[in-house]
Protein backbone atom coordinates (compact mmCIF):
# COMPACT_ATOMS: atom_id res chain seq x y z
CA UNK A 1 0.00 0.00 0.00
CA UNK A 2 0.88 3.46 -1.39
CA UNK A 3 2.11 5.72 2.07
CA UNK A 4 3.34 8.74 0.27
CA UNK A 5 1.62 10.96 -2.09
CA UNK A 6 2.52 10.44 -6.09
CA UNK A 7 2.41 13.18 -8.89
CA UNK A 8 0.93 10.37 -10.87
CA UNK A 9 -2.57 10.33 -9.83
CA UNK A 10 -3.55 14.27 -10.46
CA UNK A 11 -1.33 14.70 -13.86
CA UNK A 12 -3.25 10.89 -14.45
CA UNK A 13 -6.62 12.51 -14.01
CA UNK A 14 -5.89 16.29 -15.59
CA UNK A 15 -4.68 14.14 -18.64
CA UNK A 16 -7.57 11.62 -18.64
CA UNK A 17 -9.57 14.77 -18.64
CA UNK A 18 -7.75 16.25 -21.30
CA UNK A 19 -8.10 12.99 -23.47
CA UNK A 20 -11.76 12.72 -22.96
CA UNK A 21 -12.61 16.46 -23.85
CA UNK A 22 -9.97 15.68 -27.33
CA UNK A 23 -11.79 12.59 -28.00
CA UNK A 24 -15.51 13.78 -27.86
CA UNK A 25 -14.35 16.88 -29.90
CA UNK A 26 -13.46 14.66 -32.35
CA UNK A 27 -16.21 11.95 -31.92
CA UNK A 28 -18.53 15.10 -32.20
CA UNK A 29 -16.91 17.00 -35.24
CA UNK A 30 -16.27 14.23 -37.49
CA UNK A 31 -18.90 11.32 -37.23
CA UNK A 32 -22.09 13.59 -37.72
CA UNK A 33 -21.01 14.51 -41.24
CA UNK A 34 -20.77 10.52 -42.09
CA UNK A 35 -23.87 9.25 -40.22
CA UNK A 36 -25.75 12.45 -39.75
CA UNK A 37 -28.57 11.62 -42.74
CA UNK A 38 -29.11 8.17 -41.18
CA UNK A 39 -32.14 6.70 -39.07
CA UNK A 40 -31.80 7.90 -35.68
CA UNK A 41 -31.88 4.10 -34.80
CA UNK A 42 -29.00 3.15 -37.17
CA UNK A 43 -26.70 5.81 -35.48
CA UNK A 44 -27.59 4.78 -31.70
CA UNK A 45 -25.59 1.78 -32.10
CA UNK A 46 -22.28 3.74 -33.56
CA UNK A 47 -22.58 6.18 -30.88
CA UNK A 48 -22.73 3.53 -28.21
CA UNK A 49 -19.89 2.14 -29.69
CA UNK A 50 -17.56 5.44 -29.89
CA UNK A 51 -18.81 5.74 -26.21
CA UNK A 52 -17.29 3.05 -25.17
CA UNK A 53 -14.44 2.54 -26.99
CA UNK A 54 -12.11 5.20 -24.62
CA UNK A 55 -12.76 2.60 -21.97
CA UNK A 56 -10.64 0.18 -23.86
CA UNK A 57 -7.06 1.31 -23.02
CA UNK A 58 -8.35 2.54 -19.61
CA UNK A 59 -7.45 -0.24 -17.54
CA UNK A 60 -3.50 -0.37 -18.11
CA UNK A 61 -3.93 3.83 -17.43
CA UNK A 62 -5.25 3.48 -14.15
CA UNK A 63 -2.70 0.50 -13.33
CA UNK A 64 0.52 3.21 -14.11
CA UNK A 65 -1.73 5.61 -12.29
CA UNK A 66 -1.67 3.56 -9.15
CA UNK A 67 1.91 1.69 -9.32
CA UNK A 68 3.97 3.42 -12.06
CA UNK A 69 4.00 0.69 -14.37
CA UNK A 70 2.21 -0.12 -17.44
CA UNK A 71 1.22 -3.81 -16.71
Amino acid sequence: MRETPTWRIPIGVLSLCVALAVYGILIATYVPPLIGNWHALAQTPVYIVLGVAWIMPLRRFLIWMETGRWG
